[in-house]
């Protein structure tokens, strides 16, 4: 008889990760219109770019969220796959020539590259309209109307002009200008961090159950995580390599963008890594153990490499 192999914690952490993105993996792959459905190039590029990979974060924080709340694994499905497609739509729309021009995303060529701008400005499009189909489809069955409502108001909000798209239009106005640390955050608040705190609410308000208290501390959280993964972005900008990244190392240097590093220099840069870090994980503090992949999300984004 085979002794059991006992896991350590940092494997059994990557484990879970890996359980929740082959969740989320599949949940896309039925939601998403067929590749051979007319009109056939634009679901391709939809499935290009969703498809691609990715580190799923959003989706796993939902599931996370979930987890912290007794919500099952099976009710967010609709929550985690509008997310998915919510931020891929971005990312495709971002890497264009008119926004950031790269050619590459997630180690493959950029949407747009690999088919054309028309194409991928219309799959970009039709992920953001699939992405409130599928929320409000999947959600119906667990969730009352009123909920549903919130949920949709708060997903709006996040990909929005008081979100991340206009986080994204304070970016590019940005270029070649040196903006103050609280302009630096707030941009970020918006680009970033609106959508990964929709990623913590969305669950909480799918439930009905969670305190207001409850769904503001989640928030802060979610506040501070956004922060830190956008500063290690930065960071990785800085450090990192192409072929480690998937994308374009050095692409917000050569574009002279504001960044963390170029403000606060590389060391300081750590340093409010480290301090946003801390402060993510006292705001769950009111929460039990059934938090803990909160916790250990947490530790993984500032800790990555990609």
């Amino acid at each position: 008889m085979k002794e059991a192999i006992e896991l350590t914690a940092e494997e059994a952490f990557q484990q879970q990760l890996q359980s929740l993105q082959i969740e989320v993996n599949n949940a896309l792959d039925r939601v998403l219109p067929a590749e051979n459905r007319e009109p056939q190039r634009l679901h391709e590029a939809m499935r290009y770019a969703v498809m691609a990979g990715g580190k799923r974060v959003r989706p796993i924080l939902a599931y996370a969220t979930g987890m912290a709340l007794d919500i099952p694994v099976t009710h967010l499905h609709g929550i985690a796959c509008a997310l998915e497609l919510i931020h891929t739509y971005s990312l495709i729309h971002d890497d264009l020539p008119a926004m950031d021009n790269d050619d590459l995303r997630r180690g493959r060529p950029t949407c747009h590259k690999a088919y054309d701008e028309a194409t991928a400005i219309l799959a970009g499009d039709a992920l953001q309209a699939l992405a409130f189909e599928v929320l409000i489809s999947e959600s119906a069955q667990t969730s009352s109307d009123k909920q549903l409502v919130q949920m949709v108001s708060t997903l709006t909000l996040a990909a929005g002009h008081a979100g991340m798209a206009g986080g994204q239009a304070i970016d590019l106005a940005a270029v070649n200008r040196q903006l103050s640390l609280d302009e630096l955050q707030h941009m970020h608040r918006l680009k970033t961090g609106a959508l990964i705190e929709a990623s913590v609410l969305l669950p909480a308000l799918s439930s009905g159950k969670t305190s207001e208290a409850g769904r503001e501390q989640l928030k802060q959280f979610a506040w501070h995580i956004g922060l830190a993964f956008q500063i290690q972005d930065d960071i990785l900008d800085v450090t990192g390599d192409t072929e480690t990244l998937g994308k374009t190392q050095g692409a917000d240097i050569a574009l002279n963008k504001p960044t963390y590093p170029s403000l606060l220099g590389l060391d300081g840069a750590r340093q409010k890594l480290k301090d946003t870090h801390k402060a993510a994980i006292e705001a769950l503090q009111e929460f039990d153990h059934k938090a803990d992949l909160l916790r250990q999300i947490a530790d993984y984004i500032v800790a990555r490499t990609y």
